[in-house]
C-alpha cells in the first residue's frame, strides 16, 4: 500500500509530464493505441466514480450558505466559454469537425484539477469546489443546450441523445461514488490516496487513444488547434477574473472564478466528442488536458507568491480539503 501511496504521489504530482509523454508516445506508435478508443467512455466513469468517492456534504455547504458567488462562477463558466470557443473557431475558420469540439469544450463543466490549481494559487477553495460540484450537476441540461445552440451549425447535434451519455458519464458514477463513500467511509479513507493514480492512468489512456486515432490531423492542424486551445484557456481565465472583479468580490474568490472557468472537464469533452461528433472533434479536448495542466500551475505559483489580503471562506472546508490534497500528493 505503501508502494502505491508513492506512485500516487509521483503521478499526481507530475501529471502534466506524464500527458505529454504518452501523447508522444501515442503519435509516433498510434497502432499500438488504436484499440483504446473501444474504454474511453468507461475509463472517464471511472475517473467521475473517484470524484464522487472524494465528495463531502461540505463540498456543497458554500452553494446553499452563500449562493451569489458560486453562481456569479458558474454562470460566467457556462457563458465565457462557450462564447468564447464559437468566436474563436469562427474567426480562426476551423473546419466543422474540429470547430464543433472546440465549442464543446467550452461546454463542460469545470475540471476536477482546477480545485488543486485554486489551493496553490490561495484562491478560495470552498468556492472552487463547490463550483466544480455544481457546474458538474447541471452539465446533463447545459451542456446540450449549449452544444445545439452555438455548434449546431458545423454538426448535428442530439441534446436528448447527449442529455443521456452525460448522465451515464458523469452523474451516475459520481453518485456510486458518493454511495460508497456513505456505505464504507473508512475503507474508503483509506484508499484515498491511491484516487490520483487511477484517475492519471485513465486520463492518460484516454489522451493515448484520441491522439493515435488522429495522427494525421495532428500533422495537418495541430498547430491551428493548439493555438485555438491556448487562446481559450487565455480568455477563460482572464474573462474569468474580470467578471468576478467586476461583481466586487474579493481577490481569493477571484482567483477561484478565474482558475475554475479557465479550466476545463477536457476529459468529459473527449468522451462526448468521440461518441457523438467523431475523433477528430475530440482533438480540442486533448490539446486541453495537455495545455490545461501546463497553464494551471503556471498561473498558481505566480499567484501563491502574492498574498491574499482577504479572504473569507470556512475554515473546516479548507482544512478538510487540505488535509485530501497534503493524502493523496497533490
Amino acid at each position: 500500500m505503501k508502494m502505491l501511496e508513492s506512485i500516487s504521489h509521483i503521478a499526481g504530482k507530475y501529471f502534466a509530464f506524464w500527458v505529454v509523454g504518452a501523447a508522444l508516445i501515442a503519435f509516433f506508435l498510434p497502432s499500438t493505441f488504436l484499440g483504446l478508443g473501444a474504454y474511453i467512455t468507461i475509463l472517464l466513469g471511472v475517473v467521475m466514480f473517484g470524484m464522487g468517492l472524494t465528495l463531502k456534504p461540505v463540498d456543497f455547504k458554500m452553494v446553499v450558505q452563500k449562493p451569489v458567488p458560486v453562481i456569479i462562477g458558474v454562470l460566467s463558466q457556462y457563458l465565457i466559454m462557450p462564447v468564447a470557443a464559437f468566436a474563436i473557431a469562427y474567426l480562426l475558420n476551423l473546419p466543422a469537425e474540429l470547430a464543433a469540439g472546440l465549442v464543446l469544450l467550452g461546454s463542460v463543466p469545470g475540471g476536477t484539477s482546477s480545485n488543486v490549481m485554486v489551493f496553490l494559487a490561495r484562491g478560495n477553495l470552498a468556492l472552487s469546489v463547490a463550483m466544480t460540484s455544481l457546474s458538474t450537476l447541471l452539465a446533463p441540461v447545459f451542456t446540450p443546450l449549449i452544444l445545439l445552440v452555438l455548434a449546431g451549425q458545423w454538426l448535428p447535434v442530439d441534446p436528448v441523445s447527449m442529455f443521456v451519455s452525460i448522465v451515464q458519464v458523469i452523474i451516475i458514477p459520481i453518485a456510486l461514488g458518493v454511495g460508497v463513500r456513505k456505505l464504507a467511509p473508512v475503507v474508503v479513507e483509506k484508499g484515498t490516496s491511491i484516487i490520483p493514480l487511477i484517475s492519471v492512468l485513465a486520463i492518460i489512456i484516454i489522451v493515448m487513444a484520441v491522439v493515435a486515432a488522429n495522427v494525421d490531423s495532428i500533422v495537418s492542424s495541430g498547430v491551428m488547434v493548439f493555438a485555438a486551445v491556448m487562446l481559450h484557456n487565455l480568455f477563460g481565465l482572464s474573462l474569468g477574473y474580470g467578471t468576478a472583479k467586476m461583481m466586487k468580490l474579493d481577490e481569493s474568490k477571484r482567483r477561484a472564478i478565474s482558475i475554475e472557468v479557465g479550466m476545463q472537464n477536457s476529459g468529459l469533452g473527449v468522451a462526448l466528442a468521440t461518441a457523438h461528433f467523431g475523433p477528430l472533434a475530440a482533438l480540442p479536448n486533448v490539446l486541453a488536458a495537455v495545455w490545461h495542466n501546463i497553464s494551471g500551475p503556471i498561473l498558481a505559483t505566480f499567484w501563491s507568491k502574492r498574498p491574499v489580503e482577504k479572504q473569507e471562506e470556512d475554515p473546516s472546508s479548507r482544512d478538510a480539503w487540505v488535509e485530501d490534497i497534503k493524502q493523496t500528493g497533490l
